[in-house]
């Protein structure tokens, strides 16, 4: 599967988690249950995916992590946030760029209709 095509199981499954649980729980949760919806599709997925700086070919690992990488191919980050800001996109374009991936989802449960809370970046490479 290309990236466009997981990124739409993604976006299907993680509307299933939201209409299971609705708006209003720690990221975590949300987390976990697309986790294992993911996983039960079928992908190969990772949480908590470490994220390091390569500085002068130095690996330094920050803290930085990915909420969920698919098929080592597709960056989800999650959150629950009344409103998406400007954060955030810079948190999801700094993993594409220094993991060298495609194609990000921000996804915010935290809304009524998940279709409003979800967002999708490319990485022009």
């Amino acid at each position: 599967m290309n990236e466009n095509e997981i990124s739409q199981v993604v976006i299907g499954r993680a509307i299933e988690v939201h209409k299971a649980l609705g708006p209003g729980l720690l990221e975590s949760a949300y987390q976990t249950c697309l986790y294992h919806e993911l996983i039960e599709a079928g992908f190969y997925v990772e949480k908590e995916k470490s994220m390091p700086i390569i500085y002068k070919d130095v690996h330094l690992d920050h803290g930085y992590r990915i909420d969920l990488l698919v098929e080592n191919n597709v960056v989800i980050e999650i959150k629950t946030v009344d409103t998406l800001l400007d954060v955030h996109t810079a948190q999801i374009l700094t993993y594409l760029k220094l993991g060298n991936y495609k194609l990000g989802l921000l996804i915010n449960f935290n809304v009524s209709m998940l279709v409003n809370g979800i967002r999708r970046y490319v990485n022009k490479l």
